[in-house]
């Protein structure tokens, strides 16, 4: 005998309606709006600070910094308050993006994609890292190399050097994405290792390319992109085949 408080459009086998996915979905997204607006606002309040530390970046290298309009340092605090708004709200949107597919996965999906997330978040730490690090001084130390012999003085407007800097960090932090990005499309069968080791060839010089376009014109910073694009993309390829065995023997 059905239930009479059960509506009448509300299914019987335990599963949701479609009024239920859009409330859930709705709410999953208001989640994210927050976390968005919360690393926003924690970024804005130490902006100053963050372009500050960044600024001591070029110092070390004898850049000299001016601002070239009136509001040029406030929208660099926005730029600055959007990208942690947008950092900070990505785990929260994977996450978010997960538990919302996560009825429809086994408990071992479940289980994978989690480490999936929590390896895409250390990777692109680890880039940025990278990029703070290594990338960005060297790649400052050379290019104020190219004023030594000329009777050029810098002045840098702070809008571009931070762009030029945030840039750096952003293409690091998706770069050592890859293999995390290529164990996911393998367990979910769209990627296959050898298809990474035949397109090696292409893979070189589509990675040179693609370094050539997202850097500064100089060839020393498309090296410095490529090649830890090269060595990651043969990390992956490991990575794939050893998803791929491990499938195989489960």
């Amino acid at each position: 005998m059905p239930d009479p408080k059960k509506k009448a459009n509300e299914p019987d086998d335990g599963s949701m309606s479609l009024a239920e996915h859009l409330r859930e979905l709705r709410n999953r997204i208001i989640v994210c709006v927050l976390f968005f607006a919360a690393g926003l606002l924690v970024c804005l309040a130490f902006a100053p600070k963050i372009v500050t530390n960044l600024a001591d970046l070029g110092l070390r290298y004898n850049y000299n910094f001016v601002y070239l309009a009136p509001q040029e340092l406030l929208m660099c605090y926005m730029t600055i308050a959007l990208i942690g708004g947008i950092v900070a709200a990505a785990p929260a949107i994977a996450y978010e993006g997960y538990a919302f597919a996560s009825p429809g996965l086994s408990g071992r999906e479940k289980t994978f994609f989690r480490i999936a997330l929590v390896f895409g978040s250390v990777f692109f730490v680890l880039g940025v890292l990278f990029a703070y690090g290594i990338t960005v001084p060297f790649m400052l130390h050379f290019l104020i190399g190219f004023s030594a012999d000329v009777a050029v003085t810098d002045s840098i407007s702070i809008a571009e050097y931070l762009n030029f800097i945030l840039t750096v960090f952003l293409i690091f932090g998706i770069i050592f994405e890859l293999p995390v990005v290529s164990v996911v499309l393998t367990r979910l069968g769209i990627l296959r290792p050898e298809w990474l080791i035949k397109a090696r060839k292409v893979m070189i010089v589509a990675v040179f390319l693609i370094a050539a376009v997202i850097t500064p014109p100089d060839v020393v910073s498309q090296i410095m992109v490529a090649v830890p694009m090269l060595i990651l993309y043969e990390l992956s390829i490991r990575l794939s085949a050893l998803t791929r065995r491990f499938m195989k023997d489960t």
